[in-house]
């Protein structure tokens, strides 16, 4: 059996987006025999295909088209399932191309016949952005994900409950916090780590560790849900934040006002009797901080982003007295609470948690500015004053500033033997890979998609950088290798003194 090709009104009627199963059939006959043209009648029922939807041309034929010429007209085979125009080759009689059919009509007509709807308008919209030189905008954060989750629970239900709960936390940028604190402390250099002798000089204990995460998610949580009771309806006016838990209703004002009180007690408390008070005085500190300084700053000036910096390094300062007390030489029974925070916060051996906390600090302002520079004209209509909105040029100098900065930070580590020499080389490497990127924000000015590059390379940058530190911990190789050969430093240090 022959498959019969279809003429070029046809084609045109596909492309019209117009046609029913007779003309098909009629046309088909008219363009193989050649015996009459095919005129449209008033009667004939037709069936209408809008641009959001297609008929598919397995609809008008069974097969796929082969490879044929008659009268002129070329058609190409295409395989099933396979998108592409058709062609038609011109005779020289007056014929027209229907390749050219499809192209003078132009792309979009085209284009909604030969692909999904759904991946046509995705594929305009990113075409729009690109040409306008518009990024992207990022997704929703982890609280408004969250909350579309909680919202689609049955109400009352447990689950919902816990859902509107953590989304008050904002939970990413809890364990982020989580992560630097938990990260200062296992930098923190333990004396004779790793050593056969463990019974005489202990490692940082776990116990001390689960207090210190316990407590500072607790405090987090706290400052997250009082900055989000604060300003529900500026969160209302962004679309990263138009879904919180107060935005939505999820909860009542009264209620995550009781889940603050109630996190934020329970931290300082776990902090204080199971770390030290000095941990515990920097928890409640970098709560009130953020909650009662940097969210009234958002839409006072735009320093807040600086007093921001102080709030993320604050953490690693945390980790790193709490490491710092279990080898502490005061007596924490007869001492004050004075004597305590100066010898873990201003003696030599605190140097390491305020390089830690330097890290934190310059990291924030390229990780802000590039995450604030998609949604600046959100940031400006909800009220904030952030430098991306008010003074771009000044935020990109401001984010290459202190990507710079990240180098003699990493250098410092090293320099005060908190890390290897070797630490030096690895996170150099790291560091030019985020400087790279705020180099191109600053010249792009953050277009191009150079916005969304640095963002993304800060937000592997930091974690990067405090394994390696971690895992290139001053000592820590050859402790462990001579942990593994049996070798006893305290033997070897007496043998070198007699010798």
């Amino acid at each position: 059996m022959s498959i019969r090709a279809p003429s070029l009104a046809l084609l045109r009627s596909l492309h019209g987006q117009t046609v029913c199963g007779s003309c098909a059939k009629h046309l088909a006959r008219a363009a193989y025999s050649g015996r009459r043209n095919y005129i449209p009648s008033a009667r004939s029922q037709q069936i209408a295909v809008s641009r959001e939807e297609r008929v598919d041309r397995t609809f008008f034929w069974a097969n796929a088209f082969k490879s044929d010429s008659r009268d002129g007209v070329e058609f190409t085979k295409q395989g099933e399932g396979v998108s592409g125009p058709i062609r038609v080759r011109d005779d020289g009689q007056g014929r027209e191309d229907a390749a050219a059919v499809h192209s003078g009509a132009g792309d979009s007509q085209s284009t909604s016949i030969e692909e999904p709807a759904h991946r046509r308008r995705k594929r305009l919209k990113a075409e729009t952005l690109a040409s306008n030189n518009v990024d992207v905008p990022l997704p929703p954060d982890a609280s408004s994900t969250l909350s579309r989750v909680a919202a689609a629970l049955p109400s009352g239900s447990l689950k919902r409950r816990i859902s509107t709960y953590l989304a008050l936390s904002k939970p990413r940028l809890a364990f982020l916090i989580v992560l630097t604190t938990t990260a200062s402390y296992s930098i923190y250099p333990v004396p004779a780590l790793l050593s056969t002798s463990v019974t005489t000089a202990p490692s940082l204990s776990a116990l001390t560790l689960l207090y210190l995460t316990t407590g500072t998610f607790c405090t987090i949580a706290s400052a997250n849900t009082l900055n989000m009771l604060f300003e529900p309806q500026h969160d209302a006016k962004m679309s990263r934040t138009k879904n919180r838990p107060l935005v939505r209703g999820l909860i009542s004002k009264r209620g995550a006002l009781l889940f603050a009180v109630l996190t934020g007690t329970l931290g300082v408390s776990v902090l204080w009797y199971g770390v030290n008070p000095t941990t515990a005085i920097l928890g409640a500190g970098n709560l009130a901080l953020y909650a009662f300084a940097y969210t009234p700053l958002k839409r006072i000036h735009p320093v807040n982003t600086w007093v921001g910096a102080v709030v993320g390094a604050i953490p690693p300062l945390m980790g790193w007295c709490a490491a710092a007390s279990q080898y502490s030489i005061t007596d924490s029974s007869t001492s004050t609470i004075w004597a305590e925070s100066k010898e873990l916060l201003f003696t030599e051996q605190a140097i390491g948690g305020w390089l830690l906390a330097a890290l934190l600090f310059a990291w924030q302002f390229p990780h802000f500015f590039a995450l604030a520079h998609n949604v600046r004209q959100e940031y400006a209509s909800a009220g904030y004053r952030m430098l991306s909105s008010s003074n771009t040029p000044m935020a990109s100098r401001v984010s290459l500033r202190y990507s710079v900065a990240m180098f003699p930070i990493c250098v410092g580590l090293s320099y005060y033997d908190v890390t290897d020499t070797a630490f030096m080389a690895t996170s150099s490497a790291v560091n030019a890979w985020m400087l790279r990127e705020a180099i191109k924000f600053w010249r792009l000015q953050g277009d191009k998609g150079s916005a969304r590059a640095l963002f993304w390379a800060s937000v592997w940058q930091l974690p990067i950088v405090l394994v390696l530190a971690m895992v290139q911990k001053k000592g820590l190789w050859e402790r462990l290798w001579r942990g593994v050969n049996g070798e006893d430093e305290g033997e070897e240090m007496w043998d070198d003194e007699e010798g």
